[in-house]
């Protein structure tokens, strides 16, 4: 979650460019007053090139990034898009706000979508999955979108967490039809709000385009104010602020994975002699290492190590104090999902309320203190001996 930890002059220089050649604050026009500075359509294809992927498209949020996926996929009231239980409240949001019918499969041990229960929960009626990199772990996607293509569903990942981290070499985000991601203040890289979606191909791209911007084609045969359309949409256009802090942060991407995973694997190393089990990840994975996760005996133990952490002035991130932010099985202020699910949430997810009511999430920062593994191990060690 460092992506704030480095804003700094960079950020501001990007910014102070905007104001000093012209103040245009909007991505589109006013081309005489902006001097050339165009600092969203820079950030996108800056951010294109680093996923090597055919187009990407800022937006405004990772939540509107969902939804505007799955409008470029034509996706309509009745369809019903797959994604998994574990996953923050945004994903399913998105699905019911595009009228369709969310359904959730359970996770492994990866804490994604468990490949299973995913090919269980595909019926007649789904018309897209929605992969999600749980803390920025890859989930098992060589298998989940070998089923998807044996049924002829196209698969969008959410990176909401996995923004730098990549599966058999190839960057998450690009091995679905379209990658959805988040720049809210707690990921990687931020721009305070904001999102991205990158594209495997150009006409899902130009659809995602419009869409996001009121049904805008941007024909440049057109002034804007005659623009072309062949859809509505809504408005999702994230602003030229936005794209100068994302410059400057994507820039920085790499350091900061690099930083966390070397965090990360120390704090693995301080703990190994435990009696735990730390979340699985696919062959071939190279994760974000947003943060370190372990399994213990059951939801009591879990609970006992939040609290012996806290007496240490450290705690836990999402697991196991904010999982119902994250977890569909409590989700039953969501009617669709409910309903979706047989009118009772807490029966649905059998396996992955086992899993995560016995999972403890240790948070990964840059600024992390070199003593913070040995005095996290003697806090644990406390509870698990």
């Amino acid at each position: 979650m460092p992506g704030f930890e480095l804003i700094g002059r960079e950020e501001k220089e990007q910014i102070d460019e905007v104001f000093a050649k012209g103040g245009i604050l909007f991505r589109h026009g006013f081309d005489a007053l902006r001097n050339g500075v165009y600092k969203v359509r820079d950030f996108e294809r800056a951010f294109n090139a680093r996923m090597g992927t055919v187009d990407a498209l800022a937006v405004t949020s990772g939540t509107a990034a969902v939804r505007v996926a799955l409008a470029a996929l034509g996706i309509a009231p009745g369809d019903e898009v797959v994604t998994q239980s574990f996953t923050f409240v945004a994903t399913v949001e998105g699905i019911i706000e595009a009228g369709a019918v969310p359904v959730c499969t359970e996770i492994d041990d990866t804490l994604n979508m468990d490949p299973a229960s995913l090919e269980a929960c595909i019926s007649p009626r789904t018309k897209a999955i929605i992969v999600v990199h749980m803390l920025g772990t890859p989930a098992r996607l060589t298998e989940i979108c070998a089923i998807a293509a044996r049924h002829g569903v196209p698969v969008i990942e959410d990176t909401a967490w996995g923004c730098g981290g990549a599966l058999h070499g190839r960057p998450l985000g690009t091995h679905g039809v379209m990658g959805a991601f988040s720049f809210d203040f707690a990921k990687t890289m931020t721009t305070g709000e904001g999102g991205m979606i990158v594209f495997q191909d150009p006409v899902l791209a130009a659809k995602a385009r419009a869409w996001h911007d009121h049904g805008h084609e941007n024909n440049p045969n057109l002034p804007r104010w005659e623009d072309s359309r062949a859809s509505s949409g809504f408005n999702y256009r994230m602003m030229e602020l936005q794209g100068a802090v994302g410059l400057a942060q994507l820039a920085k991407l790499d350091r900061v994975v690099a930083v966390q995973v070397a965090k990360a694997a120390a704090l693995r190393q301080a703990l190994q002699d435990l009696p735990i089990e730390f979340r699985a990840e696919p062959a071939g994975s190279a994760a974000t290492a947003d943060a370190v996760i372990f399994f213990v005996a059951n939801k009591d133990v879990a609970r006992a190590c939040r609290e012996a952490l806290l007496q240490v002035k450290l705690g836990t991130k999402i697991l196991p104090e904010a999982f119902t932010w994250h977890f569909a099985g409590t989700w039953d202020h969501m009617p669709a999902l409910v309903r979706a699910h047989g009118g009772d949430l807490r029966k649905a997810f059998p396996r992955s309320w086992e899993l995560l009511g016995r999972a403890v999430s240790l948070p990964i920062s840059l600024g992390m203190a070199d003593d913070v593994p040995q005095r996290m191990r003697s806090a644990l060690g406390s509870v698990l001996g």
